[in-house]
């Protein structure tokens, strides 16, 4: 059974190489036949010169893929339809693994006792944070940071989607419910909300009543930027999450002939933005206060996407909660690539 690590990037040819580096250490065992696929989602710096260098070190284990449609979700998918291995495992390009990373996190994969698994990220070194900001706890901001995601020592089944900058999957879930949804994730144009196209398709999975693992030895390490450490980085987030979360759930139909937003928009004012408004201006720990005014935001974000899907046209397509599904093929296509 053979094993593709896809890592899709743009513009960041300092921190691929790093990230390449360290994937490129990773120990196997003997029997399993791995490889990394990078896909170069219309990058325009060095990152073509930087995957050459690891193809020619490592000739059969490194692969070069180029998708012209910018957007990560294009080039996941585009991973995904290139990618040789029967085994997927997800890796962004400014993170570093342990060498054991690869093999614990898809060897349960393999096994057949699980159809996918995720393992925990941590940040690559520690910083002196805010004292609006914590990384865990109830309020805890370490995903939006860092990716963290820690959920203890122990393997057990998850409760909830796995990062998308550390998981695996059969190919055969891809057959089945599709790939990731192109209408979210990061866009260099900032237009699509960029979180939630790794978790969409994770809770898509598992609303099918698929299992997965969680894999506390396969471990990822996360840049903590400094740009990202203030506040309106984490509030730009939290507003795209709220679209996003609108996005994954779908247009609503009329109720009663009443259209969906003059109900939801209502609501979501006078159940949550009155009461988390409230929460962010009365709160007097620093941290709660920022997560309330989060939380703000989130909703804010909600409000926004429901007016514009109610502006859009009413046309016959296909649910938006579901991702077109898409024919595979079990060995690559690869070719040669600009």
């Amino acid at each position: 059974m053979k094993v593709t690590v896809i890592l899709c990037t743009y513009n960041r040819c300092r921190v691929l190489e790093t990230a390449l580096a360290s994937v490129a250490a990773s120990e196997m065992p003997a029997t399993v036949d791995w490889d990394v696929l990078v896909v170069d989602n219309n990058s325009s710096d060095q990152t073509r010169e930087v995957v050459d260098e690891y193809i020619r070190k490592f000739p059969r284990r490194f692969h070069y893929l180029f998708e012209a449609r910018q957007g990560k979700s294009n080039a996941l998918n585009s991973g995904i339809r290139e990618a040789s291995g029967e085994i997927l495992a997800f890796l962004d390009d400014d993170v570093t693994v342990e060498p054991t990373w690869l093999e614990n996190l898809t060897a349960h994969v393999q096994s057949g006792e699980w159809i996918g698994a995720g393992g925990r990220i941590r940040p690559t070194q520690y910083v002196a944070l805010p004292s609006w900001l914590a990384l865990e706890g109830s309020y805890g901001l370490g995903g939006v940071l860092c990716g963290l995601f820690d959920r203890g020592d122990v393997p057990c089944e998850l409760d909830r989607a796995p990062n998308g900058s550390n998981m695996a999957f059969h190919r055969r879930v891809f057959e089945k419910y599709g790939c990731f949804r192109t209408d979210m994730g990061p866009s260099p144009d900032g237009k699509l909300p960029r979180p939630n196209e790794d978790t969409e398709f994770g809770r898509r999975i598992m609303a099918g009543q698929e299992r997965l693992r969680y894999e506390p030895t396969a471990i990822v390490y996360h840049p903590v930027l400094p740009e990202r450490l203030r506040k309106g980085y984490f509030l730009s987030w939290w507003f795209d999450y709220g679209r996003a979360v609108i996005l994954e759930r779908g247009k609503r139909p009329a109720s009663f002939g009443i259209p969906s937003q003059f109900l939801c928009i209502p609501n979501l004012v006078a159940r949550f933005l009155s009461v988390r408004t409230l929460q962010w201006l009365l709160t007097l720990n620093a941290q709660r206060r920022f997560f309330a005014k989060c939380w703000v935001w989130y909703t804010a974000g909600q409000i926004v996407q429901v007016y514009r899907q109610s502006a859009e046209p009413t046309s016959i397509k296909a649910p938006q909660n579901q991702s077109p599904k898409l024919v595979i093929p079990f060995f690559s296509k690869r070719g040669s690539h600009p």
